[in-house]
């Protein structure tokens, strides 16, 4: 994989994913005011979701894109162990950007009569919305001080026709980055990029401490492809932008003026309250000649998944170095691929005994918003709830195996904390190193069969229940 270049513009995505039958078109006419995002959410986690007749509008919308492992696999062209190595590669081996002189998201620009809300099909998406939010777009900014670029995903609530509301949460990159221009009595200059490169999709959906404030996203994004990602100038400001995306937003937040934002649906499957927000101006529109936009339901599959082999590479990329037995990590979906998460260790010496516990603590270190880690041997198979549910039923010792870490740090947005501090919880589901012989499973023979070996509605055993058997039993 290290060698292994993959095309991950956005439109060559979409083509993998229609050969792969991941893509399907939704021809019904929809609106963009609830129901659009209705129908997304109705088919959350499977294929992914074309609206080419959307009221009002010329310009398609996608959904659903990265809402499942089959779409992220048909997207990038590899399996998810693939693509969590390529992840990996970025993180470890960026590659510096390339500037160029002419770029798809630049063959249509408007800098007069900006109207963004009749130009292009912003969703509302619960009822309880505080309005129309632009909810995939990749916004791009460079560092007021150190120069240094970064990409992250922030809602924005559509305000005028020439600016946004922008939810900046509390340690973000973004937000420091904000707060340094605001600090000079500066505009932050950004670039909303709609439908851009998948790997600066992926990449902007880094965190934590395998993405520190120094390394750029742009780079990661192509270390992750293995090839230089292209950026253009910027017709309005002084930033450079991804060259292949569908549609950007050029403008600058307003260091000192916010307005009333929210609420909104968020990943976390509440409404985040409303609040004021710092505001966008939009000074430019770009965009193709026939622009595809890339909406994302705040509480859907595609938020949670956008992060989870990121998170996952993450994990694997800080604890193998130092646990070389972590053989896999899975974060799982009922914890939102984001608060909970799986380790698969494999002990083959005795001095492994408690370094399992170790690994736990590395993961919680990683990756802050984590709230539960599970250890289990390398006999069960991280990816099925149900074998991860055995090791707990079978291995785990409650009065022994539980580690609680109490008045630590974790996500804000979840409700049970207060204002983000939680206690971390450690489930220890692994068997001693000279215990393993106990709990061994019993195995049966290894008989190679098809699906073709059976007939479903018939066959022998259909025609021996009428009382008429194919054969004569067996003489004692």
């Amino acid at each position: 994989m290290l060698d292994l270049y993959i095309d991950t513009r956005f439109r060559s995505g979409l083509e993998r994913m229609v050969a792969r039958n991941r893509l399907g078109s939704y021809d019904t006419p929809v609106n963009w005011d609830l129901e659009l995002a209705s129908v997304m959410k109705k088919h959350d986690g499977g294929i992914a979701l074309a609206f080419p007749n959307v009221k009002d509008y010329d310009v398609p919308v996608i959904g659903n894109l990265l809402c499942s492992k089959e779409n992220c696999e048909a997207a990038f062209g590899v399996d998810y162990r693939d693509l969590r190595q390529l992840i990996s590669r970025g993180l470890d081996k960026p590659i510096a950007p390339v500037n160029v002189d002419a770029a798809p998201a630049q063959e249509v620009v408007v800098t007069q009569n900006i109207d963004i809300g009749r130009m292009f099909p912003l969703l509302r998406h619960t009822p309880a919305d505080g309005g129309r939010f632009i909810t995939a777009g990749v916004v791009v900014v460079r560092d007021p001080e150190t120069g240094v670029y970064n990409c992250s995903y922030h809602r924005l609530q559509l305000a005028g026709p020439d600016s946004t509301l922008i939810q900046l949460d509390y340690g973000r990159h973004l937000r420091a980055a904000f707060e340094r221009a605001q600090k000079a009595g500066k505009p932050l200059p950004i670039a909303i990029c709609i439908g851009t490169d998948l790997s600066v999709q992926l990449a902007a959906a880094t965190m934590g401490a395998r993405m520190p404030e120094s390394v750029s996203e742009l780079a990661a994004a192509g270390g992750l492809c293995g090839k230089p990602i292209p950026l253009v100038r910027a017709v309005s400001q002084d930033l450079f932008l991804p060259a292949e995306t569908e549609i950007v937003l050029e403008g600058v937040i307003l260091p000192e003026t916010t307005a009333h934002e929210g609420p909104f649906g968020e990943f976390v499957g509440f409404l985040s309250p409303p609040g004021n927000a710092p505001v966008v101006q939009i000074t430019a529109v770009t965009h193709r000649r026939n622009p595809i936009y890339h909406a994302i339901n705040g509480y859907g599959r595609e938020t949670i998944m956008l992060r989870k082999y990121v998170l996952e590479a993450s994990l694997m990329s800080a604890l193998q170095p130092a646990f070389p037995f972590v053989t896999d990590v899975e974060m799982t979906a009922g914890g939102l691929h984001r608060f909970h998460a799986v380790l698969q260790v494999r002990k083959s010496v005795r001095q492994h005994d408690g370094l399992q516990r170790n690994a736990i603590l590395g993961a919680f270190a990683t990756l802050k918003d984590l709230d539960m880690v599970i250890a289990v041997d390398d006999d069960i198979n991280i990816q099925d709830p149900a074998d991860v549910e055995y090791a707990l039923a079978t291995r785990f010792e409650a009065s022994q195996d539980i580690i609680i870490i109490p008045g630590a740090r974790g996500h804000e947005y979840v409700r049970a904390s207060k204002d983000g501090i939680r206690a971390k919880l450690a489930l220890d589901a692994t068997v001693p190193f000279d215990q393993r012989d106990r709990f061994t499973r019993a195995k049966f023979a290894d008989v190679a069969t098809s699906f073709k070996d059976f007939t479903i509605g018939g066959g022998d055993f259909s025609t021996y229940l009428s009382g008429a058997p194919s054969r004569s039993p067996a003489k004692v």
